[in-house]
């Protein structure tokens, strides 16, 4: 599964960009990208290359979605598996 991350560009020259992901920067190639890139504008990043635009708000609701996920995935790692405090359902009882 691929995950490409909304990031705002933030500087820019020909070919590679500077964007801004949660407050991390990183250098982005631009070179896949059909359209112009202005800073300020939101790419959605995979390995390292910019592979479309997409806008303020869609980019927003993704990250949101994202930190989300990061946030059940670090309470999981605390706690134990969601679920897992409840009991065996009865037919695992037979497989015993």
């Amino acid at each position: 599964m691929c995950l490409a991350i909304p990031s705002k560009v933030i500087e820019k020259d020909q070919f590679r960009a500077v964007v801004d992901v949660y407050g991390a920067r990183r250098e982005i190639n631009l070179m896949l990208m059909a359209e112009d890139v202005a800073i300020g504008d939101y790419v959605l990043v995979h390995a390292g290359f910019a592979l479309q635009k997409v806008d303020e708000v869609a980019a927003q609701e993704a990250l949101k979605v994202i930190s989300s996920i990061i946030e059940d995935v670090s309470k999981e790692m605390e706690t134990g598996p969601i679920g897992s405090e409840c009991e065996p359902l009865p037919f695992h009882q037979h497989l015993a």
